[in-house]
């Protein structure tokens, strides 16, 4: 307990880390690690076929991407370690002694991600005739470098949920290949492919024309690419639920809704397996006949896959708890191995910012104040 507690109430520390990491998710899934292997395969498209309609619509897509990434996407991803390492400091650090060489060559793909994604964008108009076969193998590496960032990073994530062998090893390779990794990202991987289509459909209205044939081409492509995706996603999803463990499946009601709607979450599983459905239909849908899909249902698709990641997202996060690392560390920083001291000497004792040492008649509701602050603060508001 050697660092200053920070409280934000109202909104809570945990929903100022879900804010930022859930519009991160959303930009890096939708825009990069689904996106940029769109971009290429369109472009790819257009180099096979001669026809220039591809070409320019997969900079019209790459554009926006290049631009939300670059920007948002950017400011979200530096705004999770800020928020993290604010709110629970403890279990930042304790992830950064175990995963300091994933998270450093995490840092090498990402830098060499950037430089491929400022080349790719910034080459594209100069990079023509007999060049643009180098272009679009330059797309496709820009794409496994995405891929390839949120591959080390959900090593970290599948760590927080089962540690696995790590608990009696403590090598970095049993905590990366833990149980829920390779599941978790199977299912991420697909859902990054569908995301991407979501978020293409409506840059592929404002590319096109109403009614054109580049319009409904564009539409069957981009649906095409969601639909082949869907399979695979439901696939990995299923996997992934059957090696989440069971003490935190028994969380998912109260994860999906709250402690006083945890018996509805029935109900929104329904909803949850119906807006997966809907994405599929519109798919198919524009698969099938791209002509007859009207404007604002290529909208759907987008809300309806931010709505789910936003969801799994919130899931995934509050299912560990009480810990923030599977037991290793509770949600409050204080490590399983140390509760026993500190229920044999109290909190108060071993914290190095309190006000308040031994409590008496005089100073308990102070004492009281401080122990929420250091116990509880993580997750509780008093308001």
């Amino acid at each position: 307990m050697d660092l200053p507690i920070f409280h934000l109430d109202f909104l809570n520390n945990r929903m100022l880390i879900a804010i930022i990491a859930i519009l991160h998710v959303v930009i890096n899934h939708s825009m990069a690690v689904g996106g940029i292997p769109l971009v290429a395969y369109l472009e790819w498209k257009s180099l096979k076929t001669g026809n220039e309609a591809w070409n320019a619509l997969a900079y019209r897509v790459l554009s926006t991407f290049f631009i939300v990434t670059t920007t948002v996407g950017a400011m979200t991803g530096v705004g999770i370690w800020l928020s993290a390492a604010l709110v629970n400091p403890y279990a930042i650090g304790s992830l950064l002694r175990v995963f300091f060489w994933t998270w450093f060559t995490e840092w090498l793909v990402f830098v060499t991600e950037v430089v491929l994604i400022m080349t790719y964008y910034l080459t594209w108009k100069r990079w023509v005739g007999e060049r643009k076969r180098a272009h679009v193998k330059l797309g496709f590496g820009l794409a496994l470098a995405s891929w390839a960032t949120m591959a080390l990073i959900v090593s970290i994530l599948a760590f927080m949920m089962d540690p696995g062998a790590w608990r009696s090893d403590r090598t970095l390779f049993s905590g990366m290949f833990n149980p829920v990794y390779l599941p978790q990202l199977a299912f991420r991987t697909p859902l990054a492919m569908v995301m991407a289509g979501a978020a293409a459909l409506p840059i592929v209205l404002r590319a096109t024309e109403a009614g054109s044939t580049t319009r409904s081409d564009a539409v069957r492509a981009v649906s095409r690419w969601m639909l082949a995706w869907t399979v695979p996603c439901a696939l990995g999803g299923y996997w992934y639920a059957r090696v989440i463990p069971s003490a935190m499946g028994a969380n998912v009601p109260v994860a999906l809704l709250t402690q006083a709607l945890a018996n509805w979450a029935h109900v929104a599983m329904y909803v949850l397996a119906g807006a997966a459905a809907g994405i599929a239909a519109v798919a198919a849908w524009g698969a099938y006949r791209p002509r007859s899909v009207p404007r604002p249902v290529l909208l759907v698709p987008a809300l309806l896959a931010f709505m789910l990641i936003g969801t799994f997202e919130r899931v995934r996060e509050f299912v560990r708890k009480p810990y923030a690392i599977a037991d290793y560390l509770y949600s409050n920083g204080i490590r399983k191995d140390d509760y026993a001291i500190l229920q044999r000497d109290g909190l108060l004792t071993h914290a190095t910012y309190t006000s308040v040492r031994t409590i008496t008649a005089e100073n308990e509701l102070e004492a009281g104040r401080e122990v929420f602050s250091l116990a509880c603060t993580r997750c509780h508001t008093v308001d």
